[in-house]
């Protein structure tokens, strides 16, 4: 008897799919397990079982699945549940949800690979060059990839060669699916059980006098008995025994020893004492308790602690209390830089119960995390960025999510674009779990719900010892270029306020959110600038790297030396960016060290941790970056702060840039006097009395939200309506603008709820050669999202089934911010 299952399949389509499975092999078929199915032309693909049916599909034939790759389930009910909800609210796939879920190494797809069909006759007349030369290569290597076949011939289109090779009935295609996750191990050696007793031993000892190093490497292993059993890692025996390699396979050889390859944790802690809990100050213990009142209220928290004020102490006390219930906590960070710097702590006080999950980390440690989260019975605190959510949690007890307010949480690209922040809400509410929101500086959004009572606050207002907040003062930078105060982009006050603290021995943070020497180079005589070929945007120029590169597609050349279009060689650069910075602070300063992070500078798995722990090492004197700086990170003998130029965060082209820019100037000043001593900061700029700027000087977040909710109150904007943005991408301009306003004459259906916009080319129109044009649908929270949703994806479906159409993609974002 045939029974069915349903597939989901990581896939960017609507549906679910129906597979065969035998009456034998049913039991197997659990709700959360892989199976290998067959799909499309064959090609094999991993799904996850979601549920069971007896109605049969007629629009497709319905095959049976080919294997399961899995005993126990690897997905939760929970996790489905929340997958569904994401592709839902945020109008995506469940099988796109599913693919950015799943660490890659289980994900295994087919590999086309050729071989050469037995008793197959040919002769090299019958052949061409190209078919020739893959012939041979297969007598040679009897299975070949498509790779392989396009580095022989040189060629990029192969299929027609191969094509013909099938046809000649020379050769066959083969599917072969192949598991990508690779256990890590360790070679271990022991003494041999011959030389178990003392006599035989002593023996031993006597015939390596003439083999002095090969009876040192004896005695060290014997000295590192008793401290790790029998087996001793193989590099460790070396480097006690200060020996080598060939020493211990001349042991080996001799069957003095035996070694073994043991399976290796990448991702668990080795640490098994933990550091004692610092003591709480009155401040914090009233925080705590204020906390867990709107806990009891079933209600997510939002701790609003100013910079310094000792939250990841409160959450330390908070995560300790769940662990002791046997309960899994959810730490979730905005940037992998402030999750190094965490990790250490955290493991101080938690020991091995800490794992940690994010994209630095490898596909290999992703799901040896994922699997000790799925299987082991043990709590841990897992700390990650935003694809940490989306784990497989059994027993969650309380989720933090960490400088709530940043803008990191959402996911622009690729789909689901979801918000971890929210996405972590819904998955609480799953789970009955706690919620604790953390901010110096809440979204305008999180500080809504705290007014509109959905959130409950609590507040931490004075630093930790009562250090006072950094003093903010403002440089006007036209004034000091008037007087000519000015050498390069650093004014006369901020280089007294450096030397001040390099007198002290205190260390220096330089803030500039721009990275690059400088955003783009311009011909003095004609005044072109060089453009991206691809993306209608100026290059940024790099002088570490000599090269002129574009930030949205990657593309780069080698810098000019003479003008492109007037061949003058009067070339001058234009704005400022994290290499200048640099490059005049050590002008200015040759005798003092500066360190830079940002992207050009932490590409590297451990690149964060180096500069962090230079600059916690008291290393550098000086610490210039972008962004980066501002989320959190605790650095101790820091005391003064300077922006360089704080005017292009206020004139960005978007509705949240005096919010983002209020947020990014206090959290870097609070990088600032995080011990004893007050810290300084300067902040340079050509508006100095903006009412942004000035509210920032004396940290009023109160009255920057009441002006900002009301601007969005009167322009339509969140929280108090919901944004749906659709982006439409092609090649052809004009094919772009036909696609856009077509849809938006389908939409217009929905003017009633709110307002719709566009359709409109963007700030940068052109993408990677792909022409955008965005049309925005701003809805009133009193009208239904879920009947919004239904009519823009009815919109979608016909328009993706006109012909013209089909080579334009259509993009969804919810809550598009």
């Amino acid at each position: 008897m045939k029974q069915y299952i349903l597939v989901l399949l990581p896939l960017p389509l609507s549906r679910i799919f129906t597979y065969e499975v035998s009456s034998d092999a049913f039991h197997l078929a659990q709700i959360g397990i892989r199976v290998a199915v067959p799909f499309g032309k064959n090609k094999i693909q991993t799904g996850i079982v979601v549920g069971y049916t007896d109605d049969v599909p007629t629009e497709y034939e319905v095959k049976s699945i080919e294997f399961f790759l899995d005993e126990e389930p690897i997905i939760t009910i929970e996790q489905l549940k929340l997958w569904k909800w994401i592709s839902q609210y945020y109008m995506c796939s469940m099988g796109q949800v599913m693919k950015a879920a799943l660490p890659k190494s289980f994900l295994l797809e087919s590999e086309t690979t050729l071989v050469l069909k037995e008793d197959s006759i040919y002769s090299q007349e019958d052949l061409t060059d190209n078919e020739f030369l893959i012939v041979e290569a297969l007598e040679n290597k009897a299975v070949l990839k498509i790779e392989d076949i396009m580095s022989i011939t040189e060629r990029k289109t192969v299929m027609p060669i191969i094509n013909n090779l099938i046809a000649k009935d020379i050769l066959t295609l083969k599917e072969e699916v192949r598991e990508r996750y690779k256990p890590k191990t360790e070679n271990f050696v022991r003494l041999h059980e011959n030389y178990a007793n003392d006599n035989d031993l002593r023996t031993l000892l006597n015939t390596l006098e003439r083999a002095p190093k090969q009876k040192d490497v004896i005695l060290a292993l014997f000295t590192l008995r008793a401290k790790y059993g029998d087996f001793i890692k193989r590099s460790v025996l070396i480097e006690r025994s200060q020996s080598s390699s060939n020493t211990i396979k001349a042991l080996l050889d001799k069957e003095i020893l035996v070694q073994e390859a043991f399976r290796i944790d990448r991702v668990k802690s080795n640490k098994e004492k933990g550091s004692e809990l610092k003591t709480l100050n009155t401040d914090q213990q009233k925080a705590i308790d204020n906390i867990k009142l709107g806990f009891e209220n079933s209600k997510p928290v939002l701790l609003h602690g100013v910079t310094s004020s000792g939250k990841t102490e409160v959450y330390v006390r908070l995560i300790l209390e769940e662990l002791e219930k046997g309960n899994q906590v959810l730490y979730l960070l905005p940037e992998i830089a402030l999750t190094t710097q965490l990790i250490s702590r955290l493991q101080n006080y938690f020991k091995h119960k800490v794992l940690v999950y994010h994209s630095r980390y490898t596909t290999n440690e992703r799901l040896e995390t994922w699997n000790h989260i799925l299987a082991s019975k043990e709590p841990y605190v897992i700390i990650g960025a935003r694809s940490a959510v989306l784990l497989p949690f059994s027993k969650l007890g309380l989720i933090i999510v960490d400088e709530e307010h940043e803008s990191s949480f959402k996911q622009f690209d690729p789909a689901p674009r979801y918000n971890a922040r929210d996405t972590a809400i819904v998955l609480g509410q799953l789970f009955n779990s706690r919620i604790l929101l953390g901010s110096a500086t809440p979204s305008l959004e999180s500080y809504y719900n705290v007014k509109s009572s959905k959130y409950h606050l609590a507040e931490l207002k004075r630093r930790f010892n009562n250090v006072l907040m950094p003093e903010i003062n403002m440089v006007d930078l036209k004034q000091k270029h008037r007087k000519k105060k000015m050498k390069g982009h650093f004014s006369d006050t901020l280089i007294t306020a450096i030397q001040e603290c390099f007198e002290n021995q205190e260390q220096v943070i330089l803030f500039q959110n721009r990275r690059g020497y400088s955003p783009f180079m311009e011909c003095n005589t004609c005044g072109h600038s060089p453009q991206c070929p691809r993306c209608d945007v100026s290059l940024t120029y790099h002088k570490y790297k000599g090269q002129l590169r574009c930030h949205y597609c990657g593309f780069h050349t080698a810098a000019p030396t003479h003008c492109a279009s007037c061949t003058s060689n009067d070339l001058s650069t234009k704005g400022l960016g994290t290499e200048q910075v640099e490059q005049e602070f050590k002008e200015l300063f040759p005798n003092h060290s500066i360190l830079r992070m940002d992207l050009d500078t932490t590409r590297g798995k451990n690149s964060y941790q180096t500069i962090i722990n230079q600059v916690e090492n008291q290393e550098v004197d000086c610490l210039v970056g972008t962004q980066m700086l501002t989320k959190g990170l605790d650095f101790r003998n820091v005391a003064l702060v300077g922006v360089l130029n704080a005017d292009s965060m206020l004139n960005f082209p978007d509705f949240r840039s005096h919010e983002r820019c209020f947020q990014l100037l206090t959290q870097v000043a609070g990088r600032s006097g995080r011990t004893n001593k007050r810290g300084k900061v300067l902040i340079q700029s050509y508006s100095p009395d903006h009412q942004i700027l000035q509210q920032v000087s004396v940290y009023d977040y109160h009255t920057m939200y009441k002006q900002q909710v009301e601007d969005r109150y009167q322009f339509k904007y969140p929280p108090y309506y919901r944004m749906i943005k659709i982006t439409f991408k092609a090649k052809d301009i004009t094919r772009v603008q036909e696609a856009a306003n077509w849809f938006y004459k389908g939409l217009q259906p929905l003017e009633s709820v709110g307002q719709l916009l566009g359709p409109e080319f963007p700030a940068i129109a052109r993408i990677r050669n792909q022409y955008l044009m965005n049309i925005f649908l701003k809805a009133d929270k009193k009208h239904s999202i879920a009947s919004i949703k239904n009519h823009i994806y009815k919109v979608k479906s016909s328009f993706e089934s006109i012909a013209p159409f089909r080579s334009v993609r259509c993009v969804i974002d919810v809550d598009p911010y």
